[in-house]
């Protein structure tokens, strides 16, 4: 599970409990300048991830970096169906963000509507 929020012109991740331990990540911290939307997605846990490194990857738990067809990606998903995709520009870490959160829909719109002010 993650916590998302919007701070002076920043998108803050911040892993919960084992998770910080399991993605190797106590908290992103990305310019809202490189994040180009956020969409809720429930069936995104079965898309292939590529290779692992670092991170944990085991049937339903899946945190880390994961490097695929040339993009970066962060994941820290482990609930089948409260999932948001974060797509960023590429010019940071990431190029996506992959994240299980407590409200999707409400993290998604909080993500597009900073984007749009």
């Amino acid at each position: 599970m993650n916590t998302v929020t919007i701070v002076d012109g920043r998108l803050v991740v911040e892993p919960h409990g084992l998770d910080k331990l399991w993605s190797f990540t106590r908290r992103l911290d990305i310019p809202l300048s490189e994040v180009k939307g956020a969409t809720v997605d429930t069936g995104v846990r079965r898309e292939p991830r590529g290779i692992r490194a670092p991170g944990l990857s085991i049937p339903g738990k899946y945190a880390g970096t994961f490097h695929r067809d040339g993009e970066k990606v962060f994941w820290n998903v482990g609930d089948p169906v409260r999932n948001i995709v974060i797509e960023l520009d590429g010019t940071g870490r990431f190029d996506r963000l992959v994240l299980t959160v407590d409200d999707p829909t409400r993290t998604e719109n909080a993500v597009n509507s900073a984007l749009s002010t």
